[in-house]
């Protein structure tokens, strides 16, 4: 057989390569129906399996997600009509509640509004921009082309070598007609050029590519370290609530209102840290452009930011629309922070204990936006017979809700949830916590930093959601092992799966920055495993201060006892072992 032969046919293996994954892994997994315990090898067959349709997206991600209710059932794991009410708890109503709001919110500009205000406050200096930039990326290539002109004429002078020396009039900026008036060429731009030697441009082009890169690898870590901050920030957020109420039925430690005290201070502190890494290794804090000098970087800032004030300007005044979506978003979040905050009596005590839910505020606030009208209303219009009779509109309409909101996330965290409660009726999480006896040995504070490290490393190769789905039940059976609060394990690792900083295919946002071409793999490992580091150290930083006091860990809680756990989740005996301590942190 020739090498083209052998070309050929390997081109036509990857041409059906998801074919192939669909059919032999259920086949490659099939040992473990017979070499396990009979239900646990079911579950744990099944988890694989939708674990790497997840990651080869081998099917649509929702398909596999809805695997559960074909496969729980029929190799008898789980009841369907147990099964199917995951895919719709209160928790996936929450979450709903957030993508129909964030589609009311773009649909006025309303984010674009905000992204420019931001940006007029923090100004253009790549120092202050890289926490902002994820909030408009297109508003952030702008300014970029504004401090140094065209990206492909920056590559060329990178490429610059010293036997060109001496060619007169290299340009630092060729920008488009739209960018040219943005840029510092003219009178002073040439005769600025005309003095500096090859040699010079190419070290300020590889400097300004440094820069460059900062900014497009700061964009998936931002949106990353920023979901962390609310549950519906991101997925495993939400998966935690799930499995909590699932799991321990009794605890109610943990809402939107909570969570938010709980995590903001985390996600500024590690925003803080990362800012200064990324300045650092992308030369953002260099005095060179952070310092404004009467030379042509501080005309570029100007002027760039002349086109953030100018663009805002364009905006107009604030319309009504725009204002009430505002209004009904700060309330959205006040009825969320307040309803139940632990720390004081939120407003849920003027109903029956238990009846209501974040998912409550939610659904009611976004069923108020397909009301709400867009216009002002005036009495004046019902007795002028001359005004137009134009429809009335709402501020969102279900059609833009059907178009905005992707409904596939709704079916893969129903999906998340299906799959722990297979889990945790098989006995599949009792089972493998088994197997982490080791981690009992240690230290509280370091167990908390192993497991979130585990998980960090385990989510960048692996969805984040599939991670905390297999990982969770576990690690809550092994904190009732070595009797520790739950939480004090379960926070951590539901946190450190947001940490995935280190490859393209960790999570979408890194995939996206990845596909720019700006970046290389080893640009995002040598920055990820710094940041995975810094978080790591800031979630236990924050466990063990103020999550302590929050949220009572150094007791063992009466709803993480058996007598109040969900009666269908099965418990493995382990060996006896001393318990962990917290008191001694």
């Amino acid at each position: 057989m020739d090498m083209e032969t052998i070309s050929t046919f390997a081109k036509k293996l990857w041409c059906v390569k998801k074919q192939l994954i669909i059919f032999l892994t259920p086949l490659i997994f099939l040992p473990l129906l017979f070499g396990l315990p009979e239900k646990e090898g079911k579950c744990l067959y099944v988890v694989l399996l939708m674990a790497v349709f997840w990651c080869t997206e081998a099917l649509p991600l929702a398909v596999t997600a809805m695997l559960p209710v074909c496969l729980f059932p029929t190799m008898g794991i789980l009841q369907s009509k147990i099964v199917c009410p995951q895919y719709f708890l209160d928790t996936n109503f929450l979450f709903l509640s957030g993508l129909v709001m964030a589609s009311a919110i773009e649909e006025w500009g309303l984010h674009r509004r905000i992204a420019l205000k931001v940006l007029k406050i923090v100004g253009v200096k790549p120092a202050c921009n890289t926490a902002t930039t994820a909030m408009m990326l297109p508003i952030a290539n702008a300014i970029l082309e504004s401090l140094f002109g065209d990206l492909a004429t920056l590559k060329e002078n990178c490429k610059l070598k010293d036997e060109t020396e001496g060619l007169p009039q290299i340009k630092l900026h060729a920008l488009s007609s739209e960018k040219q008036m943005l840029s510092i060429d003219g009178p002073d731009g040439m005769e600025w050029s005309n003095r500096r030697t090859t040699e010079e441009i190419r070290t300020e082009s590889e400097y300004q590519m440094k820069v460059w890169k900062g900014f497009m690898i700061c964009i998936p870590y931002a949106a990353s370290i920023g979901g962390t901050a609310t549950l519906t920030g991101t997925a495993p957020n939400l998966i935690l609530i799930g499995q909590l109420k699932s799991y321990f039925p009794e605890c109610d430690l943990i809402n939107f209102g909570s969570w938010f005290a709980f995590s903001f201070p985390l996600m500024v502190l590690f925003l803080i840290l990362s800012w200064l890494w990324i300045s650092f290794l992308y030369g953002g804090l260099n005095t060179r452009l952070c310092v404004r000098k009467q030379d042509e970087r501080a005309q570029a800032e100007r002027k760039a930011q002349a086109v953030i004030e100018d663009d805002y300007r364009k905006l107009g005044p604030i319309n009504f629309a725009e204002g009430a979506i505002g209004f009904f978003f700060i309330l959205f979040a006040v009825l969320l922070f307040t309803r139940d905050p632990k720390f004081v009596t939120g407003w849920s005590k003027f109903f029956n204990k238990g009846y209501v839910s974040d998912a409550t505020t939610g659904v009611i606030i976004v069923s108020i936006l397909f009301i709400f009208p867009s216009q002002k209303p005036s009495l004046s219009w019902w007795f002028d017979s001359r005004a137009s009779n134009t429809s009335y509109v709402p501020l969102l309409s279900w059609r833009k809700a059907q178009e905005c909101v992707p409904w596939n996330i709704i079916l893969l965290l129903g999906g998340g949830f299906a799959m722990a409660k297979g889990c945790e009726e098989s006995g599949l999480a009792a089972w493998l916590g088994s197997y982490l006896q080791p981690i009992a040995q240690v230290p509280p504070a370091v167990a908390v930093m192993f497991i979130t490290a585990f998980v960090a490393c385990f989510t960048e190769f692996a969805s984040n959601t599939a991670t905390i789905i297999i990982f969770l039940p576990v690690i809550a059976e092994l904190a009732m092992f070595v009797n520790v609060n739950p939480l004090y394990f379960m926070i951590p690792a539901t946190i450190g799966c947001s940490f995935a900083f280190m490859l393209p295919v960790s999570t979408p946002p890194n995939s996206i920055a990845f596909a720019s071409g700006h970046l290389l793999v080893k640009d995002m490992v040598k920055t990820g495993f710094v940041m995975n580091i810094l978080g790591i150290l800031s979630v236990s930083l924050a466990i063990n201060t103020w999550g302590r006091a929050m949220f009572s860990l150094e007791t063992y809680p009466d709803w993480a006892r058996q007598e109040n756990m969900s009666s269908t989740v099965p418990h493995v005996q382990f060996p006896s072992v001393s318990p962990f301590n917290l008191t001694g942190l």
